[in-house]
């Protein structure tokens, strides 16, 4: 198909990672029930891995975490991962539960405000998870442009975060403070980014328009996230830009007056994991901390997008 290889060829990507590959398993006719089972039976040897990965080089014992937040869009189950996790890996009985669900690719914002807000609240560690497993959500052929679109960018990710009180002087690296967290919403466009349940999985519809709305909101909503803090676009270190497809990356790029540079680790993990959902933004931070760490007092800017049309910003300092 002529479209298809225009998508694949521009897309920036070069290699997903699918817990369910289509060349091994068609999954085109499986009900939503279905796929749902089968997501809890993939989410929870790969979340427990994430997590425990996360957790072991804190020092902070799985029996101290205050609260689990489960960040998903791709899968649900009451109980599901998250009680399971947590009894696995030896959580307290009393450690509380939070699932950000269905909110696409901006949630790990909204998540980590909410677990920031409980850890300043309790002073108890929290650990955010991103479970997202795009690959069960192949729809029905046959597929019309958009869906093809949709086939070629996503990929599936397991990321995890720990929010602490403080410092614990674990020596587990540079660490990262959340200043603030703002969002916004254009119902006006709500149309141009769906994410609806279906009986064969979960439908994403997705308008080639998303990048100009983007550019009319960013720069004013990035001055009112930075100006409270006398901060200006140059006073940020680096610039973590969810990574939802080549044309999203360059939209924020030209709109905001932002080099390649400042891009780079977004378009790298476009290219090594596809659009991951709610952990891509996740991804880019973790590779933007290992590759160019903020020192205590400096500024990074964490910025997703998703249905709404919703646009979520943070603003982080080194810690």
């Amino acid at each position: 198909m002529p479209f298809l290889q225009k998508v694949v060829a521009h897309s920036g990507i070069a290699r997903r990672h699918l817990a369910v590959s289509p060349a091994m398993e068609d999954v085109t006719q499986w009900s939503t029930g279905t796929r749902m089972r089968r997501y809890a039976q993939e989410a929870l040897p790969l979340s427990k891995d994430a997590v425990v990965s996360a957790l072991d080089p804190t020092g902070v014992d799985p029996a101290d975490v205050g609260l689990l937040c489960l960040v998903s869009s791709t899968g649900y189950a009451a109980p599901g991962v998250d009680t399971r996790l947590a009894r696995d890996i030896g959580m307290s009985s009393d450690v509380e539960r939070l699932s950000v669900g269905h909110m696409g690719c901006f949630a790990a914002l909204p998540a980590l405000a909410a677990c920031a807000n409980f850890v300043r609240c309790h002073q108890r560690p929290a650990v955010m998870l991103n479970a997202e497993l795009s690959s069960l959500h192949l729809q029905p052929p046959p597929w019309d442009n958009g869906q093809l679109v949709v086939n070629s960018l996503f990929g599936d990710a397991m990321t995890a975060a720990v929010i602490q009180p403080g410092t614990n002087g674990s020596g587990a690296g540079p660490g990262l403070d959340v200043l603030a967290i703002a969002a916004r919403t254009d119902t006006e466009h709500e149309d141009y980014m769906s994410w609806n349940v279906g009986d064969h999985g979960f439908r994403m519809g997705l308008s080639p328009q998303v990048p100009e709305v983007l550019a009319d909101h960013l720069p004013a909503m990035t001055r009112d996230l930075l100006s409270p803090y006398g901060i200006e676009f140059a006073d940020v270190r680096w610039w973590a830009v969810h990574p939802g497809g080549p044309g999203i990356v360059d939209a924020v790029e030209q709109c905001l007056g932002l080099s390649r540079a400042d891009v780079a680790i977004s378009r790298q993990v476009l290219r090594d994991h596809g659009n991951c959902a709610s952990a891509g933004l996740v991804l880019v931070m973790d590779a933007l901390q290992n590759s160019t760490p903020l020192e205590p007092g400096q500024f990074g800017v964490g910025m997703a997008f998703g249905p709404g049309l919703t646009l979520y910003t943070a603003l982080l300092r080194g810690a």
